[in-house]
């Protein structure tokens, strides 16, 4: 019976099935919809995906500043996306950085692949033995990619959506296109992660400063949904950090206008009014303070516990008589 079960094993291996499958195998799988994008009003690039693939965004999405971005997926070559920025870098357009990448590849037949540059001009690659439904629309700024699709309408709506609106900034428009993707069926085995990057289009050296938007969701029953989340609360806290720097340049109006804004995007964020009373308390408008401090304490004590401790290092600078009142919130 052993020997048997070798013969028929050593049979099947021999296939010519068997040896595709064994190309196949060595890339990692990301079976997806993205979209690369360019704003020409700010000269920001960016590049968004979902896939039903566990935390799509480290093989995918790729970009930097002042360069351009690539989305490699299929069956993945992770080679392209450094790879294709370097191409970028050395004075290569988008499509002779793609041809090129190509060109070097005997899995080109199962990639797909989308270039964009600094200027908005972009390229896109479909192989023929990409999974159906799969393709692409090469549009002005921009490039909406997908295979293993369960319809040829996803790419097509992805498109319409993302130039519909226009008007918005470059990172909801990626998002909005990414759930019209999800509207009219997209990845026909469901879905699981999205990744969301945003880079500057003048770089400063500094990554954490031209890394303007870097946003994932690993593993989520609807990571589109989730990622419009947290692009929501990525705004909100932007608001509160040009409060921040309102306040270290003594614009206390500027940064209640901020402090406001954001907490408005997240009402429920305990931290956001928290320091925003810290801050009513430091310009002397304790009474303003007080009710904020009020609610933050009465949702979680560890805040009261915090608060005289700010004290020694100078983050909340009142009186030993309003941190009493402060405490007796």
């Amino acid at each position: 019976m052993k020997s048997i079960l070798t013969i028929v094993f050593a049979v099947i291996i021999s296939l010519p099935f068997a040896a595709a499958q064994q190309f196949y195998g060595k890339e990692p799988l990301a079976h997806t919809y993205s979209i690369v994008a360019y704003d020409a009003k700010t000269g920001e690039m960016g590049v968004a995906v979902q896939s039903h693939w566990f935390s799509v965004g480290p093989l995918v999405v790729w970009g930097e500043a002042g360069v351009g971005v690539v989305a490699t997926q299929s069956f993945v070559n992770p080679d392209f996306g450094p790879k294709g920025l370097e191409l970028l870098k050395n004075g290569l357009s988008p499509q002779q950085a793609l041809d090129s990448l190509l060109a070097e590849d005997e899995g080109r037949a199962v990639r797909q692949v989308a270039i964009l540059n600094n200027k908005g001009e972009a390229a896109v690659h479909t192989g023929e033995k990409c999974i159906q439904s799969a393709g692409h629309i090469l549009g002005t700024d921009y490039s909406v990619q997908a295979n293993l699709m369960e319809n040829d309408k996803v790419w097509r709506a992805m498109s319409m959506a993302f130039e519909k609106n226009f008007q918005m900034s470059l990172a909801e428009r990626m998002v909005i296109a990414l759930d019209a993707a999800e509207g009219v069926g997209g990845d026909i085995r469901g879905k699981q992660s999205a990744a969301l990057l945003v880079v500057s289009g003048n770089p400063t050296g500094q990554i954490w400063k031209d890394r303007l938007i870097d946003l994932r969701v690993e593993d989520h029953k609807n990571p589109v949904r989730e990622l419009k989340r947290l692009l929501k609360i990525h705004r909100a806290y932007e608001h509160m950090n040009k409060g921040d720097l309102a306040v270290e340049k003594g614009e206390i109006d500027k940064a209640m206008k901020e402090y406001d804004a954001a907490s408005k995007m997240f009402p429920e964020n305990e931290e956001m009014k928290y320091w925003t009373a810290v801050t009513l308390a430091n310009v002397g408008r304790l009474e303003d303070a007080l009710p904020l401090f009020k609610e933050v304490f009465s949702k979680n004590k560890n805040w009261h516990t915090l608060t005289p401790r700010l004290i020694e290092n100078q983050l909340l600078t009142v009186s030993e008589k309003d941190l009493e009142k402060i405490l007796a919130q």
